[in-house]
Order: structure tokens, then C-alpha cells, then sequence
């Protein structure tokens, strides 16, 4: 006798919204957290190449930490790169400036580089939404759960 492998429908795949608070949460490991509540595999039903996960929602982005042996190096080596797509057109900046700018920008680079690079990851990756700030316009679906 041959056992079937399960695999899910786009109707059977329910996805909630998980609001997270960022204040006090070490980069790393709250972005591994997250990349595992994107990817669907808390769930029973994970199967891998099927966008298994939920919407997540973080808040109070502003206040994450930074820790380690080389925490004050990292926060000054660790470089962000842009280009614009025209010559001379690279911009970088660094970790400590980037948390202090723009906090949700590195929190979402820390997520990306978790999850895969292809067009699954890059999908999964719409389902993050983060704010600097406590409030968030997603309370209406996040209280539907």
C-alpha cells in the first residue's frame, strides 16, 4: 500500500497576524523568530516550497538592541550598501546610523537574509510589516485572528 504525501490547497492555508514588540530584543534572534513565523514553520501543516505562514506585524522597532563580544565594532563595520543604478551611485551607511535613521530598514535586511532569495522569499517577505513606533494601522486584522 502506497501512503500519499499531503500536500495544501490555497484554500486549506489559513493565515493569521502575529503583532510582535521589538523593545529589548536582540537583532539576530528576534529576526530568526520572525523568519520562522514567515516561512509557516510553527505551524503542524509546514511543507517546505508552500507559503505556509502568517502575516507579522512588529512594533516598537526603535528600541532593539545590539549585543555581542564586538557589539560598539559591529555597530561601526557593519555596512549597508544602495545603489541608485547609476555610475558613482553607491551609497553606504553604517549599522549605528541605520538604527538610529531608519530601524525598521535593518530589522527588514536581518529578516531578508533568512529567509530564501528567490520569488517564495521575496513573497513571504510582503507579509512583514514593521514600524520605528507602538502603533501600527494593522489592529482591525490582527483582532480578527
Amino acid at each position: 500500500m502506497q501512503q500519499k504525501t499531503y500536500y495544501p490547497k490555497a484554500a486549506e492555508i489559513q493565515r493569521d497576524w502575529v503583532v510582535l514588540d521589538a523593545e529589548g530584543q536582540n537583532l539576530g534572534r528576534f529576526a530568526a523568530s520572525i523568519a520562522h513565523i514567515l516561512l509557516g514553520k510553527h505551524k503542524p501543516t509546514f511543507t517546505p516550497g508552500v507559503e505556509m505562514g502568517d502575516f507579522v506585524v512588529v512594533v516598537n522597532t526603535e528600541k532593539v538592541t545590539v549585543t555581542g563580544t564586538r557589539t560598539s565594532s559591529k555597530l561601526e563595520s557593519k555596512i549597508y550598501y544602495s545603489h541608485s543604478g547609476y555610475p558613482g551611485g553607491l551609497k553606504s551607511i553604517s549599522l549605528r546610523d541605520q538604527l538610529a535613521t531608519h530601524p525598521d530598514r535593518a530589522l527588514r535586511d536581518a529578516v531578508w537574509g533568512m529567509l530564501p532569495h528567490n520569488r517564495m522569499g521575496r513573497a513571504v517577505l510582503k507579509r512583514l510589516k514593521i514600524y520605528a513606533g507602538p502603533d501600527h494601522p494593522h489592529a482591525v486584522q490582527a483582532a480578527k485572528k
